[in-house]
């Protein structure tokens, strides 16, 4: 069958360029030129080759902090969320209480208050209960080194977004109609049965976008482990600017590689919310 020009197939598997580059919205465009001409002096530029080489030490360690503050706070996220609409009002009060304290903490607040108190009075509750084998010589007792920056950031950004990942849970949750809930029960399923097997894969699908607007967010908020002195993209840049004065250009580089990452997640969430908005129908 013959396609014409600006013209796509029934089946929509075929689709002319002009067609396909009308769908790319202008903002993107004028990101990607951007981009394009930033690299192009970057790599006609020795000063911005250094910056490079020197801030993207921190990319790995951007990414790893992200990712497992993102899987722990999804784990954690999603049990105060099934706290939140739980039967026993004791958990939905309990799940209620962290989640709107920890909601209206500032984020940094939770990194410093984490960093150099929550993690010192874990360490002594941890030499408080096993006191006994320390003095009988089987173990010795943690100190507070034993937890490194990296892992209080890595708590504390779990902390302050599992709160935010619980409402997103239960807002998912409470989308799903109760007739399948009813429907469950009605052939047997005890209620937790009926929320792993049914309501929560539902709730999960209905959820998902907000999810990783949520790991876009993260990553951006993980700058802010540079106050511990972690070794991040920022932390890195701040040293470097610190021992060279170039602060435009260095914070140029750190920008332009948080906004790599952020873009390229985001055009994958709204590919995915696309994908589930086609598969409803």
């Amino acid at each position: 069958m013959n396609v014409k020009p600006g013209k796509s197939t029934k089946n929509g598997h075929c689709l002319p360029a002009p067609t396909i580059l009308s769908r790319i919205p202008y903002w993107l465009v004028i990101a990607i030129l951007m981009g394009l001409v930033f690299i192009w002096q970057a790599s006609t530029d020795a000063d911005y080759r250094v910056i490079f080489s020197a801030v993207a030490k921190g990319l790995f360690t951007t990414l790893y902090v992200a990712f497992i503050a993102y899987v722990f706070s999804t784990i954690a996220g999603l049990m105060v969320g099934l706290m939140r609409v739980s039967r026993w009002r004791i958990l939905r009060e309990t799940a209620s209480l962290y989640t709107e304290i920890i909601r209206g903490v500032p984020m940094l607040v939770i990194l410093y208050y984490i960093a150099f108190v929550g993690a010192p009075a874990m360490v002594e509750a941890v030499n408080w209960i096993c006191r006994p084998l320390i003095n009988l010589g089987i173990t010795e007792g943690l100190s507070i080194r034993s937890l490194n920056f990296v892992w209080r950031a890595i708590l504390a950004l779990t902390i302050g977004y599992s709160a935010f990942i619980a409402e997103i849970f239960r807002a998912g949750i409470e989308s799903v109609d109760q007739g399948q809930m009813e429907a469950a029960k009605a052939v047997g399923m005890s209620r937790w049965q009926a929320m792993w097997t049914v309501i929560l894969p539902q709730a999960v699908r209905n959820v998902l976008p907000p999810l990783c607007n949520d790991f876009v967010a993260m990553i951006k908020d993980s700058a802010l482990v540079s106050a511990l002195g972690v070794q991040d993209i920022t932390q890195l840049g701040k040293v470097y600017s610190a021992s060279t004065f170039k602060f435009f250009e260095t914070y140029n580089v750190v920008a332009f590689l948080y906004l790599v990452m952020t873009i390229t997640l985001s055009l994958i969430v709204r590919g995915l919310e696309q994908h589930l908005k086609k598969s409803k129908q």
